[in-house]
């Protein structure tokens, strides 16, 4: 009886794990987007997805830069499919004059339908949305310091309705939703002018099914505010 137990406790636990990947640029050609990625836009405007070799990587030589200019620049990564699960980035804000703007996107149908949390440098706040047919609007917002030209980590936890949103170490967000419950794709994302660099892109799925683990995908894994941030979005 002590050895069922056991075994019962461990599938129990098991259930509640999380496979993940981690993706972090290294082994991709620079100058050019990520191999495996949708690199696109939501809206309108020239969005610039690149591999770039960067000294202040978490995880050095490469990372993944945004340096165009259009509505909300995404980049999607093609072979996920999460339903519950996280999703989690480093990120960087350099410049941009109207927004200095990182974020993280899950369940994605594709480029206009999606949930996204983002942390805004200029703005100092921390906002979960979801974007239906290119329109985004917000959920929950929060202020919280969001430094310029400093490396950042940003994660979603998920399942269900239910969103936990972390920023550097601190639970900021909690908040729930129902706009998309199937499972969909992962990636990043910004906005308008935002130059932002993203590093350590990580991700992976729970199963609710005793003893069944998904993993979230398999690709290039290298191993080395109830009120709207700007009241404009929900008209574009």
């Amino acid at each position: 009886m002590k050895t069922v137990r056991n075994i019962l406790i461990l599938n129990v636990l098991v259930a509640g794990a999380a496979m993940a990947d981690t993706v972090n640029f290294d082994g991709l050609k620079t100058g050019a987007p990520p191999v495996g990625w949708t690199a696109t836009k939501t809206g309108t405007g020239e969005a610039r997805w690149t591999i770039e070799k960067d000294d202040s990587a978490p995880s050095k030589p490469n990372v993944l830069k945004q340096s165009g200019e259009a509505t909300y620049p995404v980049c999607i990564k093609d072979d996920t499919s999460v339903r519950d699960g996280f999703v989690e980035v480093k990120f960087k804000p350099v410049s941009g004059n109207e927004d200095q703007a990182g974020g993280v996107l899950w369940r994605a149908k594709d480029s206009d339908n999606y949930y996204i949390a983002r942390a805004n440098a200029n703005e100092n706040n921390v906002t979960i949305y979801h974007t239906i047919q290119g329109r985004r609007v917000a959920f929950k917002n929060v202020e919280h310091k969001v430094a310029s030209g400093a490396w950042h980590t940003l994660r979603v936890d998920f399942k269900g309705d239910r969103f936990t949103v972390t920023f550097d170490g601190d639970k900021v967000i909690e908040a729930t939703d129902d706009s998309f419950a199937d499972a969909g794709k992962v990636g990043v994302w910004t906005k308008a002018d935002s130059v932002t660099l993203f590093d350590d892109f990580s991700f992976g799925a729970i199963s609710s099914s005793p003893g069944n683990v998904s993993k979230a995908g398999v690709g290039t894994t290298v191993k080395k505010d109830g009120k709207d941030d700007d009241d404009d979005d929900e008209k574009k």
